[in-house]
């Protein structure tokens, strides 16, 4: 039985293989668009090496040891090779090999981007439900303005703005960075989460100072995400409404709690799997403004820096990621497809 439990089902097999070799195709179409627009920007990384003030056989000797007389199709064949072997090359930024500096700044990005997700889950769901229960009336208009202003106003806006209230006039808010500079370097990374490291280690005023600096980023982009998931939940909510099991259901004499909830909510739970799993994806790479504003040290600051600096390698590497990430949201929710919606089985 325990065989039989593993075997695929008819033309699993098949379906298996051509979801991995989408998803490989996809990262190596990924990879070369961006390797290929990187050999084409204005930006000599080779100036960043040797710094301007070089001589020409220097500069000669950096650009051929760095494979940059050799044919773009040959250099990217060079990448791929390196890629295989889990070498993605060294930053120029930090000197260090690229898979050691993601691993150090993304945790950063991480913990952010789930306080995030969190909150922009917890209340959107609940503001879009109310205001698709109310359409037309006060409550939904008030609903569709926030959500409105807070998809629309740019996030740096938001940042800047909240430094300006809640860390300079009312000091509720830590500053730049993730923790005050008095407990900069007290925790050793163990999973890289400085909430869960500093809990783990039982510093709780380290905690508390962190805790302090990532509430404040996290609720700009936690709004930033209820807009957009408020709107969605309200968009699915009002479909189902209008659907006939929804009056049938009402006819039957339940009460509206339960239609609303185990009848309607239940079917557009799928959909709002999707919409939320996107949303993190967009948090994970696209914290780059919040970040620049409030300091932080994740991994859109070394994204930025990176493709400033014309660091190919590191870029290459953060592209990659992203599109993994993506990758993998999108498994995930297919495969939770399947857990609440029998029909996908």
């Amino acid at each position: 039985m325990a065989v039989s439990a593993l075997r695929l089902p008819p033309g699993g097999l098949q379906r298996l293989g051509r979801r991995l070799g989408t998803v490989a195709l996809t990262l190596l179409g990924l990879l070369a668009l961006t390797f290929f627009i990187g050999r084409v920007m204005p930006l000599d990384p080779v100036l960043a090496v040797v710094g301007p003030d070089a001589d020409q056989s220097t500069y000669d000797q950096v650009f051929k040891r760095m494979g940059l007389d050799q044919p773009m199709y040959v250099q990217f064949s060079y990448y791929l090779n390196d890629l295989l072997h889990g070498d993605l090359g060294n930053a120029l930024l930090t000197g260090l090999p690229v898979v050691g500096d993601i691993k150090r700044v993304f945790p950063a990005t991480m913990e952010l981007a789930t306080m995030a997700i969190i909150l922009g889950t917890c209340i959107g769901i609940p503001l879009g439900v109310f205001a698709a229960t109310r359409r037309g009336k006060m409550g939904d208009h008030v609903v569709r303005v926030i959500s409105l202003f807070g998809y629309s106003t740019p996030v740096f806006w938001f940042g800047m703005m909240g430094l300006l209230v809640f860390y300079a006039w009312l000091g509720w808010a830590g500053g730049a960075g993730r923790v005050d500079l008095a407990y900069d370097g007290l925790i050793t990374p163990v999973t890289g989460f400085l909430l869960i490291d500093s809990a783990m280690l039982g510093e709780w005023e380290v905690f508390a100072s962190a805790f302090k600096h990532l509430f404040l980023p996290a609720c700009i982009l936690g709004l930033h995400s209820t807009a957009y998931i408020s709107r969605m939940t309200r968009a699915f909510m009002l479909a189902q409404l209008s659907q006939e099991y929804i009056l049938t259901a009402r006819v039957k004499g339940l009460s509206e709690r339960t239609v609303i909830w185990r009848h309607a909510f239940r079917n557009i739970l799928v959909q709002l799997l999707t919409i939320v799993a996107l949303t993190y994806g967009n948090l994970l790479e696209g914290a780059v403004l919040i970040e620049t504003v409030f300091a932080w040290p994740g991994f859109g600051q070394y994204l930025t820096s990176s493709l400033l600096l014309g660091d190919m390698n590191a870029v290459m590497g953060c592209v990659l990621l992203i599109g993994l990430i993506f990758v993998f949201l999108n498994l995930l929710a297919d495969a939770l497809y399947q857990v609440f919606d029998p029909r996908t089985r």
